[in-house]
């Protein structure tokens, strides 16, 4: 079912214009099961980084960005750009320019403490998931609203906004049968000039989405569980 969608304009400053919002009320039983199958889901999901070269349905993908752009951000002002990456050749410049600032991070630029977290991950400054994914989502904050005359708005909880929706956007990725990890080598200017951004975007990360590759490992880790991350009140 399509959903009738609305051209956005910006809204700031205009009065506040509330609508009813009556969604049906799922029933418990539907809830529960709903919420089990979906926890039992997520628990599948992995971090990968070996990634086959077969294409992905592009229109996937774009659902999954949707999904992501339904967030709930600071002022509603949404504050975020996906930059999706098809083109081989671009991938292949952001590959080579984030293996160079990897190299100086691996080199000593982390530090002892972060590069003995990462040692259990197995991670070191070769990339290749940005060139063997099919396609790479790079997710930009726009740190303020740029207008076409040149006028400028602040954003408010930027940080926040995006990684909410960066998560959402994982989570629908996944659903969806698709693989990712969220990649950010720092710093991200690079992505900037690569992608030709405006000057109020700034890098948050890159995501590189496709299926698993036949021979793909991933680390053998454990979750916390339940009772280690909730407090009941």
């Amino acid at each position: 079912m399509s959903i009738p969608m609305r051209s956005w304009t910006p809204t700031h400053g205009e009065p506040y214009r509330p609508v009813p919002y009556r969604p049906a009320r799922m029933p418990a039983e539907e809830s529960l099961a709903r919420a089990a199958e979906l926890r039992e889901r997520m628990a599948e999901r992995r971090t990968v980084r070996r990634f086959s070269a077969d294409p992905v349905p592009e229109q996937v993908v774009r659902d999954a960005i949707a999904c992501a752009a339904t967030a709930p951000s600071g002022a509603h002002q949404q504050p975020w750009t996906f930059v999706l990456v098809k083109d081989p050749e671009v991938r292949r410049r952001i590959r080579e320019a984030a293996e160079a600032e990897e190299r100086v991070s691996y080199g000593g630029r982390l530090g002892d403490e972060w590069l003995a977290a990462l040692r259990p991950l197995g991670t070191d400054e070769v990339k290749s998931h940005m060139t063997d994914a099919p396609q790479l989502i790079v997710v930009f904050q726009q740190r303020h609203w740029l207008g076409p005359d040149g006028e400028r708005r602040k954003h408010y909880y930027v940080d926040e906004s995006v990684g909410i929706a960066v998560g959402m956007l994982l989570s629908a990725l996944h659903l969806s049968g698709l693989a990712a990890l969220v990649h950010t080598p720092s710093p991200m200017r690079f992505l900037s000039e690569v992608l030709d951004r405006p000057p109020n975007e700034k890098a948050f990360a890159v995501i590189p989405v496709g299926y698993p590759a036949d021979d793909c490992e991933v680390p053998d880790l454990v979750r916390k569980s339940l009772d280690q991350v909730i407090v009941d009140i």
